[in-house]
């Protein structure tokens, strides 16, 4: 294992269950703040990192679509819950003394900077962690596919997806015990196989744009700087 990081601008993506913790709904802090240790971590090691947070710990808009609502307005909904994390997880990070700035796809100026591609290649070259909120911006798309646009924008070398289990499995590992854990898949395999890492949509533009996809434990405090030393469990989804 290298004591130099593997990769040097790196896109990580939480998801919102991750920041709820044990709780049933919201925001656990004490969540939040070991997220940011393991991302101020990897700030101390030089790497440079942008952060896409989704939003389903506090509302999907999907859930909205599902009971006859409208699926425009329960996306916009869902794009203000990624703001609420983004917004948390950035306080934690501040406490760490970690230079952060939030960017959101959604204007929102008496909160959080406005996004464009220049706006972030700025914050990234003073040193500062970039949370990207508000997903893309648009309906109908998920924050998985935010995070593999954001990636290509700002020319991260990886997405580091981190989930709820260390790796990517043939069937849920909760579920089924004897599921295959997979160290290495290419960005067609998953597709091929219909592997839930990320939607089609993201899993083909990280492809397009040949950036790996690296899945790992959110959980494991300290799990990210590891892998990005090279070590720790993880599955790594490259064309190489």
């Amino acid at each position: 294992m290298s004591s130099e990081p593997v990769y040097k601008r790196v896109l990580l993506k939480a998801s919102g269950e991750a920041l709820m913790g044990s709780q049933g709904f919201g925001i656990d802090v004490a969540v939040a703040d070991r997220i940011a240790a393991d991302i101020a971590e990897a700030r101390q090691m030089g790497v440079e990192v942008g952060v896409v947070v989704g939003g389903g710990n506090i509302f999907r808009g999907v859930a909205v679509a599902s009971k006859g609502g409208d699926r425009v307005t329960g996306d916009h909904m869902g794009m203000l819950a990624t703001v609420i994390n983004a917004l948390a997880l950035a306080t934690s990070l501040r406490k760490l003394n970690i230079d952060t700035v939030v960017l959101s796809a959604i204007a929102m100026p008496e909160i959080c900077e406005s996004f464009s591609q220049r706006a972030t290649l700025y914050h990234l070259s003073l040193g500062r962690v970039v949370i990207f909120a508000g997903g893309t911006g648009n309906p109908f798309f998920t924050t998985d596919s935010a995070a593999a646009l954001r990636a290509a924008e700002m020319g991260a070398e990886a997405i580091f997806k981190g989930t709820q289990v260390d790796g990517i499995y043939s069937a849920d590992p909760k579920k089924v015990p004897e599921a295959t854990r997979f160290d290495h898949l290419t960005h067609k395999e998953v597709l091929d196989k219909g592997l839930a890492v990320m939607d089609v949509a993201a899993v083909a533009l990280a492809r397009e744009n040949s950036i790996p996809i690296i899945v790992f434990s959110i959980h494991e405090k300290g799990g990210f700087a590891e892998i990005l030393k090279g070590g720790g469990l993880k599955t790594v989804v490259s064309d190489n």
